[in-house]
């Protein structure tokens, strides 16, 4: 929670700063990501979603950041967080609890200083979050676009699975599992390695905020940038999916995930799939120090809490 608070001012300035030199016109899909999570969102009309629709004079990020607290008060910057959060908690208890889970659990097979785990325990609890999460975020994108009751909602989603099958639920988790999967198994292993070397250098037993936020900040900035070719053709395949699905727009024939990337390469060249890699870097990296060390911070609290707790 402290971290998308913390986060979201970031994404809705760069969103508003996008807005005003390419407005997104009616009926158009763009990604919004906090750094943590993406979420469709599709252009109804003028009026809606003022928060990135509404447009602006601003010269630079710190520019847009004092104009938007004048003119339209401190809490515009943490519009869109309610359905980052409805989104975001479920997925980071599952990821949390699974790589927790999945390490102790190898660590009894493997060996407790086996450098595998991580990549084996971060590959696999993401694999497993985004799996579970797809079919909400789907959902959750229909209910954005076009007002909906739960009736309606349950008609809505019966008739697609009527028709499609089950798994069309999970369009778009193809994507998603390759960039997500090798992030978190290089963020996870470049972590452990970071924050073991730290912690011997400080003559520390657990690592200390300072630790965990540093080893963070730079393992996250790591994976961001290996991984920003399959961003990119996530973006591409989502915005596509969704103006085909929801606004009847014709989809275009390359849908494969290498197919979009030879489209992107050929378009725009090797350096099309680092687009928005200064963004990226500036959101995923201060997201994934402050989500790791609080996590860290508050696993460390409750655990000698209950070892407090056991002596009494």
């Amino acid at each position: 929670l402290i971290c998308f608070i913390l986060v979201t001012p970031l994404d809705v300035i760069k969103t508003r700063l996008q807005a005003q030199s390419n407005p997104f016109p009616k009926g158009k899909c763009f990604v919004y990501s906090n750094g943590l999570m993406d979420h469709i969102c599709v252009c109804e009309n003028g009026d809606s979603k003022a928060w990135y629709k509404k447009t602006g004079h601003f010269k630079g990020t710190l520019d847009a950041f004092v104009k938007i607290i004048q003119i339209e008060g401190i809490k515009s910057l943490w519009s869109g967080l309610p359905p980052t959060l409805i989104m975001a908690l479920p997925t980071t208890v599952i990821y949390f609890t699974c790589y927790d889970q999945l390490s102790e659990a190898l660590k009894s097979g493997l060996g407790k200083d086996d450098e595998h785990i991580p990549v084996l325990a971060g590959s696999l609890s993401r694999f497993g979050s985004v799996t579970v999460v797809s079919p909400l975020e789907l959902i959750r994108t229909r209910m954005q676009y076009r007002k909906l009751s739960y009736k309606q909602l349950y008609t809505c989603v019966s008739s697609k699975v009527a028709i499609d099958g089950w798994f069309s639920l999970w369009r778009g988790w193809t994507s998603t599992v390759l960039r997500d999967v090798p992030f978190s198994a290089m963020y996870w292993y470049n972590y452990e390695r970071f924050k073991k070397m730290m912690c011997k250098e400080a003559g520390a037993h657990e690592p200390t905020f300072f630790i965990a936020f540093t080893s963070g900040a730079a393992s996250g900035s790591i994976a961001a940038v290996i991984t920003l070719p399959f961003d990119v053709v996530k973006t591409h395949r989502q915005t596509e999916l969704w103006e085909s699905e929801t606004l009847k727009i014709p989809q275009r024939h390359c849908t494969s995930t290498w197919a979009v990337m030879r489209k992107i390469v050929a378009k725009n060249g090797i350096t099309g799939l680092f687009a928005g890699i200064i963004p990226r870097l500036f959101k995923v990296a201060p997201a994934c120090a402050i989500m790791i060390s609080t996590y860290e911070c508050g696993k460390s609290f409750f655990s000698h809490l209950n070892e407090k707790m056991d002596q009494h």
